[in-house]
Parts: structure tokens; C-alpha cells; sequence
């Protein structure tokens, strides 16, 4: 590009200018978060200095623990199954040839546009059928399967060559060896993808906790931070200290796999 719009010699400002507005983008997409950070480390009374005052009194005040407990063990649960289920369903529509398959493929992209809020009602009725309302199950099972996981990994497996399946069941895999030694380690970005959005919109979800339980020891991070905020209403910096806490672990997560996440995202858009 630099040698169509710029002579050769200011191909280099063209670098730096590219870099230029590069930074000032990422600057002002991480200046809230810069906002967040200064203001938990402010004095919530008057006083000079920074000070880690407003994590400790979150901590003890704010009875976090648990609740971090609570949405490791739901997430981890739902994104689990997720994975499972989704490798399963997504390598069936890509490699089995069966009847109704592409009625089946627009019927899981269908799921992808309707809000999960719509569906609530019914699912609320479900799990009182069940039994299962204030438990561990209202808030893993009904987000267990998602449309969005199975179109993922299916498009994932389509760029796997097909030759190489046919090579291990030529010395005689079986259909779910061939899944379990050859396709999914080579899905890992896929598998990585799926987990990190899974996992990250299961520890911000707020709407199954609230609706599902009433439970104290069955509150999430989302809702124990939800009712800090209504006890530090006017306290900033304990409120700051308080969403820092809640999102360390999930940018923590993101960064160990934001590279296999990319190419995740670039790989699966390959195929139709």
C-alpha cells in the first residue's frame, strides 16, 4: 500500500502514522479502564496518597468469596458441557450425511436470534417442574447447549481435511477415536474460542442468578456486586474496587488466550 499512495521514501511515515493512530485507539478504549484502576486506589475518606484500603473493606464487607466460588464452579460447569455437547453436535453436521442435516443447521442458527430473555417463562416452569429452582441446576443447565458453540465448532471442522480421518479409520479407529485423538487437538482454537466466550459471559451473567435463585450461598459474582453497589452508593472508590476484583480473573483468562482465540475466529469463517 505504501508504494501506491507515497513514494518510497515516506513509506516509513506512513508506519508511524499507522502506529500513530493505532495508539491513540487502544489509548481511548483503555482509558475507562485506566479511570477504574486510579479510582480504586483513591481514599475514600480525605487524605493523601494511594492506598489498597478499598480491597480489603470490598473483601470483608462484601463477602466475595463465595460468590467467586459459586461463579467459577457454573461457569466452569456450563462451559464443560457446552464444549461437549457442541463438539459432538457440530462434528455430526459436518461429517455425517443424513437426512433433514441442513433443516437441523437452520434450526440451531434460528436459536441464535432469539433472546434468551423470551424464554425465561418457560424455562423457569421447567426447572419447577423439576425441582431444580435455587439449585446448581438453574443456573448450569439452561445454558448447557448454545447454538452459537455448535455452528462454531462445525465450521472449525470443516476445515480439517477429511483425508486425515479417513487415514486413522483406515487403521481401524473408531468414529469417537478418530473425534478424541485426531479432530478436536487439532480444533484447539476452536475449543479455546468456545471456552473463553462461554466462560466470560457465565461469570458477567447476572439475569439467571437473579431470576432462578433466592439462596444467599447460591449468589454469583455479578449479584454479590450488584448488592455492594446499592450498600456503596455514593462511594466510588470502594464501587471501583469492587469491579476490578470482579474482573481480574476474565481479563486474566482472555489474555493467556486471546491468540488461540484469534485464529478461532479467523479459521471458522473459511468454510460455509
Amino acid at each position: 500500500m505504501p508504494s501506491v499512495w507515497f513514494p518510497n521514501g515516506l513509506a516509513p511515515l506512513w508506519r508511524w502514522l499507522n502506529v500513530l493512530l493505532l495508539s491513540l485507539g487502544a489509548g481511548l478504549v483503555l482509558l475507562p479502564l485506566g479511570v477504574v484502576l486510579w479510582s480504586s486506589v483513591q481514599p475514600s475518606e480525605a487524605g493523601a496518597g494511594l492506598t489498597l484500603e478499598n480491597y480489603r473493606q470490598v473483601w470483608e464487607r462484601g463477602h466475595f468469596l463465595g460468590a467467586i466460588a459459586n461463579s467459577t464452579l457454573v461457569a466452569l460447569a456450563v462451559t464443560a458441557l457446552q464444549i461437549l455437547l457442541s463438539a459432538l453436535a457440530g462434528y455430526s453436521l459436518a461429517r455425517f450425511r443424513f437426512w433433514g442435516r441442513q433443516a437441523v443447521l437452520a434450526l440451531v442458527l434460528a436459536t441464535l436470534v432469539i433472546p434468551f430473555q423470551l424464554l425465561v417463562i418457560p424455562i423457569f416452569l421447567v426447572l419447577k417442574a423439576g425441582h431444580l429452582i435455587n439449585t446448581y441446576g438453574a443456573l448450569i443447565l439452561p445454558t448447557a447447549v448454545n447454538g452459537f458453540g455448535i455452528f462454531l465448532m462445525r465450521q472449525f471442522f470443516q476445515t480439517i481435511p477429511i483425508e486425515l480421518e479417513e487415514a486413522a479409520t483406515l487403521d481401524g479407529a473408531t468414529r469417537l477415536q478418530v473425534l478424541w485423538r485426531v479432530v478436536l487437538p487439532l480444533a484447539r482454537p476452536a475449543l479455546v474460542t468456545l471456552f473463553l466466550f462461554t466462560f466470560i459471559g457465565e461469570w458477567n451473567d447476572l439475569f439467571k442468578p437473579l431470576v432462578f435463585t433466592t439462596r444467599p450461598e447460591l449468589r454469583t459474582v455479578q449479584l454479590a456486586l450488584a448488592e455492594f453497589q446499592e450498600q456503596f452508593t455514593n462511594r466510588w472508590s470502594p464501587l471501583m474496587a469492587a469491579v476490578v476484583l470482579v474482573t481480574m480473573p476474565v481479563v486474566a483468562l482472555f489474555a493467556l488466550g486471546q491468540r488461540q482465540l484469534i485464529r478461532g475466529i479467523a479459521t471458522t469463517g473459511i468454510r460455509g
